[in-house]
């Protein structure tokens, strides 16, 4: 990465799209939008998200990344990861890099979901094992993990 770029005045697009991601990661797509949400000219934001990405400050690949980690985190399974990605208008292998680089364990991360939702010995019965697959498949968990997650044996 380069130093940051030199201020030119307050409503300088390239410095309004730097502060957006020194909060956080954004896509491509979505630091154009909210710039012109901001009343920059879509060609100016357009132009202001290149030049930050060719400095290194903006990456889509690492948005991706941070995303996944983000969303595996708070709960959500890769089905509902995917389709939030596929939002962001990111590139397919961009995509495919980010869901394989995530080193977690979507079992795993479903189990806990359930454990925090139904205490440490799981669903009790059929009834509580619907409500656990229905809130799994909710949050874009796919079939096995939801049969690995509702029919386990706590003591495993």
């Amino acid at each position: 990465m380069t130093s940051p770029p030199q201020i030119t005045h307050a409503a300088d697009p390239v410095q309004r799209a730097l502060g957006l991601l020194v909060r956080r990661e954004h896509s491509r797509k979505e630091l154009t939008r909210k710039l012109a949400a901001r009343g920059v000219d879509a060609e100016e934001a357009t132009s202001a998200v290149e030049r930050l990405a060719g400095e290194g400050w903006q990456d889509d690949a690492r948005f991706a990344e941070f995303l996944v980690r983000s969303r595996a985190n708070a709960g959500y399974g890769p089905l509902y990861v995917r389709a939030e990605l596929g939002t962001h208008g990111l590139a397919g292998e961009v995509v495919a890099a980010a869901m394989d680089g995530f080193e977690g364990d979507w079992t795993g991360i479903a189990r806990d979901l359930v454990r925090r939702r139904f205490g440490p010995a799981g669903p009790a019965d059929l009834a509580q094992r619907r409500k656990a697959a229905d809130l799994l498949a909710r949050r874009g968990f796919d079939g096995e993990a939801i049969r690995a997650a509702t029919r386990w044996d706590p003591d495993d």
